[in-house]
């Protein structure tokens, strides 16, 4: 489902209180592009992925996908229109979609998993339920193959490396057939072998049409993968660009380090 002018984040302000934890921070993710969201510990970003996600709605600020204003919309909504994500938080991590299949002896395996989610956006779409069957189970298959995960899709939920739980999560994610798709720190359990396959997924993602926007603490794991850079610290966003010309800047250097 590419989108036509992505998504668009403007004046995102959100308090916590007397703290401001975002300060009228904004980015956009074009489709066809990797777009990178970086900042240390505290910056702001897991709050800022909350509000395009739908998870928490602003004090101040807007979220537009192909300039639809989707500021006040409920995360499912969102879903709906294409804003899907795949957090690595724990508080974070999506539920039990609708429609899982009870397994027996320790519960949904990954393969129920992601066909679930297939189901679940299939029918958001009004497609016939004979043809949701069929649709989700096959593009079930086919994503478990193309995230790396396929000799895992017997396997409970449960029971998993956290790798492959966090590669579960992407996949249930492109089981939804997304126009945005925003993975908060992707590369936080994955070992190289992994991490240098999930580049290469994202990039092709990206050919393919999708704006993907990652969610990093660090710079060096989304300098090969991203073609634009936002760099949060305190709430604000301090530096956009090229990878190259963001890693440059003197205000980076000090708040992220490579």
């Amino acid at each position: 489902m590419p989108s036509p002018e992505g998504l668009r984040v403007a004046g995102v302000t959100v308090r916590f209180g007397g703290v401001t934890a975002v300060d009228g921070a904004g980015l956009t993710a074009p489709p066809g592009t990797v777009t990178g969201l970086v900042g240390p510990e505290g910056a702001g970003k897991s709050t800022l992925c909350d509000v395009i996600a739908g998870r928490r709605r602003p004090a101040e600020g807007t979220v537009h996908l192909d300039g639809e204003d989707l500021t006040g919309s409920a995360a499912r909504t969102r879903a709906r229109h294409g804003i899907v994500g795949a957090f690595q938080r724990p508080a974070a991590r999506m539920a039990a979609p609708f429609g899982t299949v009870p397994v027996p002896f320790g519960g949904p395996t990954v393969r129920d998993r992601v066909q679930a989610a297939a189901r679940r956006h299939d029918a958001a779409c009004g497609r016939w339920p004979r043809r949701r069957d069929t649709d989700a189970g096959r593009r079930a298959e086919e994503i478990l193959a193309r995230v790396g995960i396929a000799e895992y899709g017997d396997r409970c939920t449960r029971d998993l490396p956290p790798a492959v739980t966090a590669l579960t999560q992407l996949a249930r994610a492109l089981a939804a057939e997304p126009a945005v798709l925003l993975l908060d720190e992707a590369w936080t359990c994955l070992p190289v072998r992994r991490s240098r396959a999930l580049e290469v997924l994202l990039r092709d993602l990206a050919a393919e049409g999708l704006a993907v926007l990652v969610v990093c603490g660090t710079l060096e794991p989304v300098m090969g993968v991203c073609d634009i850079l936002h760099v949060l610290d305190a709430g604000k966003v301090i530096a956009a660009g090229p990878p190259a010309e963001v890693r440059a800047d003197r205000r980076v250097r000090d708040v992220c380090p490579a």
